[in-house]
């Protein structure tokens, strides 16, 4: 009972603090274009200007999209066949190569945020082959479809109202591209994330997640704000793997960002 006494306070303070959730989800695409001036109107009363709002009345339900969400492979493999299908060992041959070629800026990472240069590359190459590929979807029209399908329209509706600030930020726009479930640049960060943890690593005055230094340092930010504890391991059962685990939901992926980390760092 103490427990429950304590939990009815917070949860109503976060009905207070949370906007009712009007525009309606489906299960299919039908109704997107009736949905988005719902969302729209929602979206503006959350602070997203004009150009926020154009780009999501230019969206369209992305069928890539939805196909991808239903048929996610990573979580029903073992890590053998994971690492295999990964190309781990490329990873690791071309994570160490990138890191002796640059190994100051690996460092200048390391000694503000604390994270190695090991798990920074493997996460690099895991994500988009070091940037060979950082996806082909329009990255608005992505988050909004998730946002409008009713399997997860709660956990990817603030990514959607963080993907329209970006466009009146400018560090994305309408036409911006990233992967199916609207992850953006280098390390494919879902625009909630780029919002809150971007940071302009090059000091040119934009966070530009397409750009690789911008990139890499919003990663080590990341970490390090999750909680990322600079000295420690990172394997399965030290500390910082627990922050590998805030990267991405897939027990396998953990594992192999731990242990390509340790073989590039190595």
């Amino acid at each position: 009972m103490l427990l429950q006494s304590r939990l009815l306070p917070l949860v109503a303070s976060l009905l207070i603090a949370t906007p009712a959730l009007a525009a309606p989800c489906s299960s299919t695409g039908g109704d997107y274009e009736s949905w988005k001036p719902v969302m729209a109107k929602e979206a503006r009363a959350e602070g997203v200007g004009e150009k926020g709002i154009a780009a999501l009345m230019g969206s369209s339900y992305s069928k890539a999209t939805i196909g991808a969400d239903r048929n996610q492979k990573s979580f029903k493999y073992t890590l053998e066949k994971f690492l295999q299908v990964r190309g781990a060992d490329t990873i690791v041959s071309q994570g160490r190569a990138r890191k002796k070629k640059n190994p100051d800026f690996y460092a200048a990472l390391e000694k503000k945020y604390g994270v190695p240069a090991g798990v920074l590359i493997a996460i690099h190459g895991m994500e988009t082959a070091f940037g060979g590929f950082m996806g082909d979807t329009n990255v608005v029209s992505a988050i909004a479809t998730l946002t409008y399908d009713c399997r997860r329209s709660e956990y990817f509706r603030p990514h959607l109202i963080a993907a329209l600030k970006l466009v009146d930020h400018g560090s994305i726009s309408a036409k911006t591209v990233g992967a199916k479930h609207g992850e953006l640049g280098h390390t494919q960060f879902l625009p909630g994330n780029a919002l809150a943890y971007g940071v302009d690593g090059n000091g040119d005055g934009v966070v530009d997640l397409s750009n690789v230094t911008d990139a890499m340092a919003s990663t080590a930010n990341y970490l390090r704000q999750k909680g990322w504890q600079p000295g420690l391991g990172y394997q399965e059962g030290e500390p910082n793997f627990a922050v590998i685990k805030e990267w991405n939901a897939a027990t396998v992926y953990q594992q192999a960002i731990a242990l390509m980390g340790k073989r590039i760092d190595g």
